[in-house]
Formats: structure tokens, C-alpha cells, sequence
């Protein structure tokens, strides 16, 4: 029985990105949604009690499984948290800049930012991603690999050292203006420098 009912959720799931990347968030409605999942809005509603919520499901789930395979760059077994970090971030950048996450990003952008998906999909996906390397940062500072700090912070200026010069410029449809390569390196350099016992 339970396999049925997540294969059901994951039909409607499927239907609504389908759904939303072709119709827009607004014009999108759970009626369609549930006739292209092959049931009844009554059997959609039973999972997601709104259309923000089926949103912010369909959006995350474009995204999840590439998501894990970068999160699980984070090797708390390693002690050369500079070679962890990097791996991490060079998987990172090449998520964050692909083709499909780039136009899923846009699509909840645009669509979300007066809407009650927005703070929801946010909270799934990139808060919920940045609090677990916030997690793995937080065991590297109880090792005395890092400095004592404010984990989630660690973890979003790390962040924000990656994506300059990277994300900004793909949103747009440049080229970026350091390349990802090069980005990572000084990300990684800058932030163990900052937050590294010492500041080495």
C-alpha cells in the first residue's frame, strides 16, 4: 500500500513539473495537473493541501538528486577539509550553472516571489542544503579542523565566495566572469584563511 501511495505522489509530482515549466506558476492550475497525473484534483489535494505546496514539491524534486550527490561530497571521514571543501564546491558550481536548475531557478524566481511557495521552496532547498554543509562545518570545528564560529554563517559566506563571479553572470545568460575552476580555488583559499585554527 505504501508503495502505491508514493508512486501516486510521484506521478503528481512529475505531472506538476511538466505542468508548471509550461504553464507558468500562475496559470497553472491543480486540475491540470491532475488530469496530465492520470487522477482527480480530490486525489491531489490528499497530498498537497495547495497549489504553493505542490509548487514548491515539484521545484525541489527537480532538483533533489543532483543535490544529493553534491551534499554527499561532504566527507566528514576526511581530515583535508580543503581538498573536501573543493570537491564539493567544483560539484556545487557545476550544479548550480546547468542548463536545467538555472531555468528551474528562474521559473521560481519569477513565479514565487509574491507567493506563499516562495518562502517554501527556499526553506526546502537551498536553506535546507546550506544548513547541512552547515552541519558538516560544525563537525570539522568540533575536530579542531575549523575555528569555533556560527556554523550556518561558516556555511553561507563558503557560499557566497563560490557563486562570485560564477552565478550571477549564468543567470543572465553570460559567461562567467571567473572561471569555475578558478573560483573554487580562491573560495576555498579565502574561506580557510578566515576560518581555518590560525587562519592558515
Amino acid at each position: 500500500m505504501r508503495k502505491k501511495t508514493d508512486d501516486r505522489r510521484k506521478a503528481i509530482v512529475e505531472a506538476a513539473i511538466t505542468v508548471f515549466r509550461k504553464m507558468g506558476y500562475e496559470r497553472a492550475s491543480m486540475t491540470m495537473i491532475s488530469a496530465k497525473a492520470g487522477g482527480t484534483k480530490m486525489t491531489t489535494y490528499n497530498y498537497f493541501k495547495s497549489k504553493e505546496e505542490l509548487f514548491a514539491a515539484a521545484m525541489f524534486e527537480s532538483m533533489r538528486e543532483q543535490g544529493d550527490y553534491v551534499l554527499r561530497k561532504l566527507d566528514i571521514k576526511s581530515d583535508d577539509i580543503k581538498s573536501v571543501l573543493t570537491n564539493f564546491g567544483e560539484a556545487y558550481l557545476l550544479f548550480v550553472s546547468s542548463p536545467n536548475i538555472l531555468a528551474v531557478n528562474r521559473v521560481a524566481i519569477a513565479e514565487c516571489a509574491t507567493s506563499a511557495a516562495g518562502p517554501m521552496l527556499y526553506a526546502q532547498g537551498p536553506l535546507n542544503a546550506w544548513d547541512q554543509v552547515g552541519t558538516y562545518l560544525a563537525k570539522a570545528m568540533d575536530r579542531g579542523s575549523l575555528r569555533r564560529t556560527e556554523p550556518r554563517i561558516a556555511a553561507l559566506h563558503f557560499k557566497g565566495l563560490l557563486e562570485a563571479g560564477v552565478i550571477e553572470p549564468a543567470q543572465f545568460g553570460a559567461k562567467p566572469v571567473i572561471e569555475p575552476g578558478e573560483a573554487v580555488h580562491a573560495a576555498v583559499e579565502c574561506f580557510m584563511r578566515a576560518y581555518a585554527c590560525g587562519g592558515h
